[in-house]
């Protein structure tokens, strides 16, 4: 990027406003592609924990803090600086998931599932793909209608519903 910047600046200095309007479309689609690639690592992190719940039939503390964090971040990430529009709309992302992430989150998920028992395929023959995508989406929806305030008692809720979750949001009553 750095060079961009140095041949942006060189092109006004000359003159050559229009070269620097093309800069400046690189420079925004490199802005984009980092900002869908932070997105992209967050939802990872949400599909591995949803996976680990449906295959476990439970939620961990942490799982519930990893599941919330990712959404948190997701919604700051997804939402355009100025503030009216999305990276990712509400319906893209069963595309965005299912081309992007997805398998990648099984691989990763099965280095974690009960202690690395399953491979990567027989992982992925096991999981009720349709459901975790449901469930995913379900979440990813709640950032485009709950404030940064409201999410985690939203996310509780939610939460709660998984596999699980009655004994997490119960824990210590």
């Amino acid at each position: 990027m750095t060079q961009e910047l140095i041949d942006l600046k060189k092109s006004i200095l000359e003159g050559r406003y229009t070269d620097a309007l093309v800069i400046v479309d690189e420079l925004e689609g490199m802005s984009k592609q980092a900002i869908l690639r932070n997105i992209q690592a967050y939802l990872n992190i949400l599909l591995i924990h949803l996976i680990k719940n449906q295959v476990e039939q439970r939620l961990t503390c942490s799982w519930a803090a990893s599941i919330r964090n990712s959404i948190r971040e997701i919604k700051k990430l997804n939402i355009k600086d100025n503030k009216t529009s999305y990276y990712i709309n509400l319906d893209e992302w069963e595309n965005f998931i299912e081309e992007e992430v997805i398998e990648d989150a099984i691989a990763d998920a099965s280095e974690e599932v009960m202690n690395s028992k399953f491979t990567r395929s027989q992982l992925s023959g096991m999981l009720n793909k349709s459901q975790i995508l449901t469930t995913a989406t379900s979440l990813l929806a709640l950032t485009y209608t709950y404030s940064p305030k409201e999410l985690p008692a939203i996310m509780d809720d939610y939460l709660s519903q998984l596999a699980g979750g009655e004994d997490w949001i119960n824990r210590g009553k």
